[in-house]
């Protein structure tokens, strides 16, 4: 087919693809990884979650896209190694954190460090018991000063344990594998250790401590299952297999107390638009400009909508609504071009000085309420110019951030289109805390567009060798624009920010209500009642 009569790749097309490339990513170290650990008697990750969680329950997979791309020089590492997410055990919900053995041995990146701390953050924010699957070699050494050493790198695991233990959180460990050098430390900072038969628990591995000591000893003596649960003492539960210590932990998780009637999901309405109609109103490219009520007409329930100051700052849509039945409070982007009486026409997708100031007193008034807040990101930044300064555009974003930064109540964050500049901080992004981050596959993220960053790179250098003496080669300085468009182009992909923590998850469009109706039940838990004291340890 010739490029004139190719068809242009639509919303839809580049969902399948991003699905397409997320079942990839779940194979993890491929077939004949999970052979290898099959061959050790051993389940891989996933097979491990899936005989842990209730049947048919759902599992909110968080980091899926770690790592994508970053580590080629050493081959492909999917998923970072590791498999993290929320799902019921024994109708409690859970964060499990698991090493996958199929890809480097389950060894520890730069990235599955933060994709394990972010898995802490989100449990001890939202009051979650952790479940930790351990099989892994620790530290990936060739990497060890990205690592081992600062304060967000692997120690941080560690304190992070201690912390959620005296926040009276539980926490269990079952090795089932490999768990050792620093490794070690974080079953052993957990308040109950399962252990299977063949799997190994030791600060240094036999050679390790022949190369240190001279010594001499077998893996079982130094730190099997056996010996840690009938001489050091250190393994709570000895168990046969993978089979009877997965059932043994949904046996220990079933102990714990749960508020089932603040967990239960409230009666709702259906949305009113089914989830598929978002595919016809939002466009791959992010040109089309569509009303943020209709896109929140297939997420929210029927009839909940009340909007907050509706015709006044009106590029940023503010309501309370109920999804699932509970309610929320409603941050969204309006893509829509609209007038108002002072300004006159306001650009879609643009933070101009009256939304600002709208959105800051909506976000206080869902804190005096109690209220969760969802912000629906599809911004291209704040408004520049001589009229917007002149209106203060600087004051009302500093009292936005300001009010999101301060917000205490639960906040979630779904990037459906652009997130350029200030208005991802105005916005809830990353950096403003909030329990969870989603995008959808057509998501773009970065200080500026495109086009504008590769404009503005060019003005400088243009100008830069016009003060110089050596003149620019014909064509060079388009050269260069256009390495820097392209460069943006890459890094604006929500993959690229995906692989490095940015967001939580890619969700598919028309599962974004069924998303956050678990999300919502997740933040709505009852906080841990921390208290000083140590936490569980080993005596």
């Amino acid at each position: 087919m010739s490029s004139r009569t190719a068809r242009a790749e639509t919303l839809r097309d580049r969902c399948d693809k991003i699905r397409a490339e997320e079942e990839q990513l779940r194979e993890g170290g491929g077939k004949a990884g999970q052979e290898r650990q099959h061959k050790l008697g051993r389940l891989v990750a996933r097979e491990r979650i899936a005989r842990l969680l209730d049947r048919d329950a759902k599992f909110f997979e968080i980091g899926l896209w770690a790592a994508h791309k970053m580590y080629e020089q050493w081959g492909r590492v999917p998923a970072a190694g590791a498999v993290a997410g929320i799902g019921n055990v024994a109708n409690v919900p859970c964060m499990i954190v698991a090493n996958d053995a199929t890809v480097k041995a389950g060894a520890f990146f730069p990235q599955t460090v933060k994709k394990l701390i972010r898995a802490q953050r989100i449990a001890f924010e939202n009051n979650l018991p952790l479940i930790y699957l351990v099989d892994s070699a620790g530290v990936f050494l060739p990497m060890q000063d990205e690592i081992f050493p600062d304060e967000d790198d692997f120690g941080r695991i560690f304190r992070n344990n201690s912390v959620i233990s005296a926040a009276g959180i539980p926490q269990f460990a079952a090795i089932m594998g490999n768990c050792v050098a620093g490794g070690a430390y974080l079953p052993v900072l957990c308040d109950k250790i399962l252990m299977t038969e063949g799997s190994g628990l030791y600060l240094a591995g036999p050679s390790l401590v022949k190369a240190a000591i001279g010594q001499i000893v077998d893996e079982e003596e130094l730190g099997g299952a056996k010996m840690h649960s009938e001489i050091s003492g250190t393994v709570d539960f000895y168990e046969k297999n993978d089979e009877a210590c997965l059932e043994k932990l949904r046996s220990l998780v079933a102990l714990l107390p749960e508020d089932n009637e603040k967990c239960a999901i409230p009666g709702s309405k259906d949305a009113a638009k089914p989830g598929d109609a978002i595919y016809d109103l939002i466009s791959l490219d992010g040109h089309k400009n569509y009303d943020a009520r209709d896109l929140l007409a297939t997420i929210i329930d029927a009839d909940s909508l009340d909007e907050y100051k509706a015709d006044y700052g009106k590029t940023l849509v503010t309501a309370y609504a109920r999804i699932g039945g509970r309610a929320v409070g409603i941050v969204a982007s309006q893509r829509l071009q609209v007038r108002t009486k002072t300004e006159g026409i306001q650009m879609g997708g643009v933070i101009y000085s009256d939304s600002a100031d709208k959105a800051a007193r909506f976000v206080m008034d869902c804190n005096q309420a109690g209220l969760p807040i969802l912000f629906f990101q599809d911004v291209t930044g704040f408004m520049v110019g001589k009229a917007a300064e002149q209106s203060g555009i600087i004051r009302s974003g500093a009292k936005l951030v300001n009010a999101v930064s301060n917000s205490i109540v639960p906040k979630i964050t779904i990037v459906v289109g652009g997130s350029f500049g200030a208005g991802n901080y105005a916005l809830c992004g990353k950096a403003y805390d909030p329990r969870f981050i989603l995008a959808w596959p057509n998501a773009r993220y970065a200080v500026m567009g495109a086009a504008q960053a590769s404009d503005t790179v060019f003005s400088i250098l243009a100008r830069a060798k016009e003060r110089g003496d050596k003149k620019a080669a014909p064509g060079e300085l388009e050269e260069l624009r256009a390495k820097v468009k392209a460069s943006y182009e890459e890094q604006t992909d929500i993959r690229y920010g995906a692989a490095r923590g940015w967001i939580d998850a890619i969700i598919q469009p028309h599962e974004t209500r069924d998303v956050l109706v678990n999300l919502l039940r997740y933040v709505g838990r009852p906080p841990a009642k921390g208290r000083f004291h140590t936490g569980v340890i080993q005596v």
